[in-house]
């Protein structure tokens, strides 16, 4: 044994195997020398019960100094109960976010979501997540590469939070599955985008250009009837478009949508007149079992987004969503006086606050309210008693 210094360790030459140098100054400290003259730098320590060794690196590309620094440093942390052996063995057997989205989509997306949001959560893995993090370790990734790609889609912030949302679940179940220490998701601290939220309503005038819309591309088949009957159907029902994309006739009765999933869970949609009139004259095709039917043969209409931009750009709404038809049915049906709790059950809401986002939708009851007390307290305001005559005996009072 000898300390090892750049002369000490230039003087060691190879054997017939391998053969260790210990420092005497520095208890676990070493290097190695194997048959071909390679000299590797390594510490020696025992944890757990066992012996473990860590390499530090080859002599050459490390100095004798630097070796010496880092295994000062590392058997310190052996000291204060620590195996960095383990942690360097953990970290090579780490899996890439790429191996572990593919875990999450099987044992998490498959099981615990529903299938509209599945779809949802697995396009932003393998459009968004995958190309950007998916070769890096999953132990690996930092606040900092969570919060450069959230930064990197600032021109899209609705889509930036729905990303954040699916990487922060990602990292949770690592946890879980212990990938990653207990409270070491990166997500934590980075803010997300402000929302507005957007809700709007199609008046009157927008409606009726709309209907004229829809009547002309039925009439002239530039739409298929199963595109026409589907917007139709939204506006008339105030249904989720998944909820008319995938509604089956199974679910159909004189009086009801029954559907055995949604968003909220089974739930019955009340069928109006106007709606059963359409899905009474709309053509089945065949044996499939869905009543928006699309190209392929035995599935439903899949994308229902292509043809509403071209019915809007028709109908010059260009900037009302599909969702908003929902929204529309909503404001109507508060102007029409229409229950918050009745119309809640109806969109399928759990909650009464999800509801009441539509209220200021339809405003003009509550503006009218509004007038009319605002015109009785004017009058009270404004009220100047008559002055009668003085008698007598009210001077004498006075």
């Amino acid at each position: 044994m000898s300390r090892l210094t750049k002369r000490f360790v230039d003087a060691l030459k190879p054997a017939s195997s391998d053969y260790f140098a210990w420092d005497d100054e520095l208890k676990g400290f070493g290097i190695r020398v194997s048959p071909k003259g390679k000299k590797t730098f390594l510490i020696q320590y025992r944890a757990a019960g066992r012996s473990r060794r860590m390499k530090l690196g080859p002599y050459g590309a490390v100095t004798a100094d630097e070796a010496r620094n880092r295994a000062k440093t590392l058997l310190g942390e052996v000291a204060s109960g620590e195996n960095p052996a383990e942690e360097v063995s953990q970290h090579r057997k780490s899996l890439t976010v790429s191996e572990v989205c593919g875990r999450f989509k099987t044992d998490h997306i498959d099981v615990r979501l529903k299938s509209s949001t599945g779809r949802d959560y697995k396009a932003m893995i393998d459009k968004v997540i995958v190309p950007k993090l998916g070769t890096r370790k999953i132990i690996d990734v930092s606040r900092v590469d969570i919060s450069d790609l959230h930064q990197a889609m600032k021109d899209t912030p609705y889509q930036a939070n729905r990303v954040f949302s699916v990487l922060s679940k990602l990292f949770n179940m690592a946890e879980i599955w212990g990938m990653r220490p207990d409270g070491s998701n990166p997500c934590r601290h980075v803010k997300k985008y402000v929302e507005k939220r957007r809700e709007r309503f199609l008046t009157r005038d927008e409606l009726i250009k709309l209907g004229g819309v829809l009547a002309t591309a039925e009439r002239d088949k530039t739409e298929t009837e199963h595109v026409v009957a589907a917007f139709r159907l939204l506006i008339f029902t105030g249904c989720r478009m998944s909820e008319i994309r995938d509604l089956k006739w199974d679910y159909v009765t004189n009086t009801h949508l029954e559907l055995p999933d949604s968003k909220t869970g089974a739930r019955m949609i009340p069928l109006p007149p106007e709606a059963r009139r359409i899905l009474k004259t709309l053509t089945r095709a065949g044996k499939n079992p869905y009543v928006i039917v699309g190209e392929i043969a035995g599935q439903q209409m899949q994308d229902l987004e292509k043809p509403w931009r071209r019915i809007r750009k028709a109908a010059g709404l260009e900037d009302v969503r599909i969702h908003d038809l929902r929204h529309t049915y909503a404001s109507n049906a508060i102007m029409a006086g229409l229950p918050v709790p009745v119309l809640g059950k109806i969109l399928g809401h759990t909650q009464i606050q999800t509801t009441m986002r539509y209220v200021h939708l339809a405003d003009k009851p509550v503006r009218d309210a509004a007038n009319k007390v605002s015109k009785g307290l004017g009058v009270l305001l404004t009220y100047r008693p008559k002055r009668g005559k003085r008698t007598k005996q009210s001077r004498v009072a006075a």
